[in-house]
């Protein structure tokens, strides 16, 4: 009973200093709260700016000048691939002496190779030869037309005489039928012999039979003319004839004198043979009948094309003619001036970038087919932005925006805006600001919406 009573007061003892230490240890923290919280309050109203002084600026109209720089690939200006239009055997490959091989430099029109067809030889001279002999075909029928002509104008000409015979007959006629009538008369008289008139009768019919016979001649003169003009028709007919026999035999000559020529295999182009896939005595195959290794290859060499692609943002800004300039990664030391020289127009849907060109001389060779490099080019600027210092953002641009302090009133107002270029001293600002704004440049941390300021450079 007694080893209990201690054990209670024992405990009442820690209770009564357990309360007592929890007591006093909430008043402690009830101090510091009230300490902190009139702190706070202290320094709150220290940090009231009475009067903030600012520099302010007025936005200006035009976009900064901006770049884009992009990797580019070197290209020839122009490749060709050359094929063979006929099939024989490589029957020479040299230029001036001296084996075509790669890096040889050529002209163009140059013959690179020769492929030997000697049965095209002939048949070409087999062309000739028909040429020649429609000709002399056509010489022949412009004979024959003349010769027609000729026997047409003799026609003619035998016409106006048959037709002068009969108006001799029918005069004489004429004058055989007066001497008959005179005679009959004479005779019913009894002035003269019976005999007279019968005669007189008789060169009377033979007149009459005369102009008969003349007419009849005219007739056969007029078909004879007739006859005469139907082969000038066909002479001229098989003159034209010939003359077509000689635009088939001339058409044929071109075209295997142009197929002859196909043998020749010429630099399409000032270059450089890029590769060689035959040597002299090999077959080789027409393009057209299978071949897919073209014999040679010649690039031009003496301008270069850049090709690079300019991605969504930069699109709208490159223009043909824009500045730009290449340097190589294997040739550090240099740069190569150059302007864009074309634009596609259109981007590719998958990569939302623009193929772009430029174009850049290389008359000392320095720049090869497949070098890689970055091209920077000056693009245009925006004309219809307005731009401000850059230190005159404030907080954070993400996403194409930001905050910029407009002092109105004598506060000075935080206020939206949308972002564009940004070159590190000024800024496009494409949307939340008007011309006439006066913009806080370098807000200082004193700085908040609705504070009065003083501006201190007007």
């Amino acid at each position: 009973m007694k080893k209990l009573s201690i054990i209670t007061v024992i405990v009442v003892c820690c209770g009564v200093a357990a309360g007592a230490y929890f007591a006093s240890e909430t008043e402690r923290n009830a101090t510091r709260v009230s300490g902190a919280e009139s702190a706070a309050r202290n320094v709150h109203a220290e940090r009231q700016p009475v009067d903030v002084k600012v520099e302010v600026v007025k936005p200006h109209h035009g976009g900064i000048e901006r770049t884009t720089e992009q990797p580019g690939t070197v290209e020839s200006f122009e490749s060709a691939r050359l094929f063979s239009k006929v099939s024989g055997y490589l029957k020479e490959q040299s230029l001036n002496g001296k084996d075509v091989d790669i890096g040889v430099r050529v002209t163009k029109g140059d013959v690179l190779a020769i492929i030997d067809m000697p049965e095209l030889k002939e048949e070409v001279k087999r062309d000739e030869a028909a040429v020649k002999q429609a000709e002399a075909h056509v010489l022949q029928m412009e004979a024959a037309v003349k010769s027609a002509e000729a026997d047409a104008a003799a026609a003619d000409a035998l016409i106006n005489e048959r037709e002068a015979d009969v108006e001799h007959a029918q005069a004489t006629l004429r004058y055989r039928s007066k001497q008959f009538e005179r005679l009959k008369n004479l005779l019913a008289e009894k002035a003269i012999d019976e005999r007279l008139v019968d005669e007189a009768e008789d060169h009377r019919d033979a007149a009459s039979a005369g102009l008969s016979s003349a007419k009849a001649s005219v007739v056969s003169a007029k078909a004879q003319a007739t006859a005469a003009k139907a082969k000038i028709d066909q002479a001229q007919a098989d003159l034209e004839d010939a003359q077509a026999k000689v635009s088939v035999a001339e058409a044929t000559l071109d075209k295997d004198r142009v197929f002859l020529d196909y043998t020749k295999i010429r630099s399409p182009y000032d270059g450089v043979v890029t590769a060689r896939n035959f040597h002299v005595g090999e077959f080789i195959t027409a393009r057209d009948q299978g071949a897919t290794i073209p014999l040679l290859a010649v690039d031009r060499t003496d301008t270069m094309r850049v090709v690079l692609q300019i991605p969504d943002l930069d699109v709208p800004f490159v223009n043909e003619g824009d500045k730009a300039v290449l340097e190589i990664i294997a040739l550090p030391s240099r740069k190569f001036d150059g302007h864009v020289a074309r634009v596609s127009n259109s981007e590719d849907p998958q990569t939302r970038t623009m193929r772009t060109e430029v174009d850049l001389p290389n008359k000392d060779n320095a720049l090869r087919d497949g070098m890689y490099g970055n091209v920077t080019i000056w693009l245009e600027k925006a004309s219809d932005v307005l731009s401000v210092p850059s230190a005159a953002l404030v907080g954070e641009s993400e996403g194409g925006k930001s905050s910029v302090y407009v002092v109105r009133g004598g506060k000075a107002h935080r206020v939206e805006v949308r972002i564009g270029a940004d070159d590190g001293i000024n800024t496009e600002i494409v949307a939340g600001l008007n011309p006439d704004d006066d913009v806080a440049v370098h807000p200082k941390g004193s700085i908040a919406n609705g504070v009065p300021v003083t501006v201190v450079n007007h």
